[in-house]
């Protein structure tokens, strides 16, 4: 009885940190096991009812899967937590689903024979935030691929499905998976960042020598006063899953394995430039989720505050201008009048 009453208020409140949907998925599309041919993917239904459910199925699919290897928009992704696998091609569609060794194999066998365009000389890995899944980078993916001459990867990860630790790890294998040639440069957006910084802690030297920048959109670098305040409610921290629960109830025991990146790095936060923020809830300037002071790092080549909000991050011009000014760069560009502070 009290399991079955949990299952609701536990993906209501993954929705609320996260913007998540809830975790009452929808059946997926059937699709082939690997190793079999491909189904057709189905037609995009019209009507909006039928595009609303399609959008709602996307959302939460996202909540489902972690990628495992990824060449451009081609990737691998697993359930954490079993052997389960599939491929999706680059419209998100599924083309096959196994093991994961067979779906490993099957992706090779696409790459060898050219269905897979390689991976140019510079990688950039895009990494979104708690409850949230790859299209919510999307605005930003978009814009560094037209502006970057490289491959702009989106890098997704169940975070109500396992911990940092294991999002880390599914990171390690996506870089693994990477030419050796290739350098690296991430941007992450709010748990995203962590989730590279847990990476660190595991990662070999000779691979991290391989990474040129790194560019932090609102990261709880500090923890979060907001996942306190639900740690001091007994129902929201009994509810909290997967990486919200680390952030909520084990923060000082997991930031212990986050390290500060040895590269360049930029820190971009959202705020107004007051004491006020976005929110009441929040002591000092905020961007309605983080605080400006728990964005912050020691060793940061660069910091900028913009009046943006946390989850519209992405969708900010001013965000992705500055974004992409650090990474051909390693600094931010202060003149924009859109800026409220930056500091070296």
């Amino acid at each position: 009885m009290g399991r079955l009453s949990l299952t609701f208020p536990r993906s209501l409140f993954n929705c609320l940190l996260g913007r998540a949907v809830t975790l009452c998925l929808l059946p997926l599309t059937l699709v082939t096991a690997c190793g079999a041919e491909p189904a057709e993917p189905e037609a995009e239904p019209q009507h909006w009812v039928g595009k609303l459910l399609v959008d709602f199925r996307a959302a939460t699919d996202a909540l489902e899967w972690s990628d495992e290897r990824i060449i451009g928009d081609w990737r691998v992704q697993r359930r954490p937590g079993t052997a389960d696998g599939r491929i999706l091609d680059p419209e998100d569609q599924p083309v096959a689903s196994g093991s994961l060794s067979a779906c490993l194999s099957q992706f090779a066998q696409l790459e060898s024979t050219g269905q897979i365009p390689p991976v140019t000389t510079q990688a950039v890995i895009v990494l979104h935030g708690l409850g949230e899944g790859r299209q919510s980078m999307k605005p930003l993916a978009t814009h560094l691929q037209q502006e970057l001459d490289a491959t702009i990867m989106s890098f997704g990860y169940a975070s109500p499905r396992a911990g940092l630790a294991a999002h880390a790890g599914s990171l390690a294998a996506v870089i693994a998976g990477l030419p050796q040639t290739a350098s690296i440069s991430f941007v992450g957006h709010s748990m995203g960042n962590l989730v590279v910084r847990r990476w660190l802690q595991m990662a070999d030297t000779q691979t991290i020598a391989r990474v040129r920048r790194m560019v932090m959109l609102g990261p709880p670098n500090q923890g979060s006063d907001l996942a306190r305040l639900a740690a001091g409610n007994p129902l929201l921290a009994a509810l909290a899953a997967g990486a919200a629960r680390e952030l909520v109830l084990h923060w000082e025991t997991v930031s212990r394995d986050l390290r500060t990146p040895s590269f360049e790095y930029g820190i971009i936060a959202g705020g107004k430039g007051d004491q006020h923020g976005f929110t009441s809830l929040l002591q000092g300037d905020d961007d309605a989720v983080v605080r400006v002071a728990e964005t912050r790092l020691e060793g940061a080549d660069d910091f900028l505050v913009l009046p943006v909000r946390h989850a519209r991050m992405m969708e900010s011009e001013a965000v992705q201008q500055a974004t992409l000014e650090f990474l051909k760069q390693g600094r931010f560009v202060t003149a924009d009048s859109a800026a409220v502070e930056s500091t070296p």
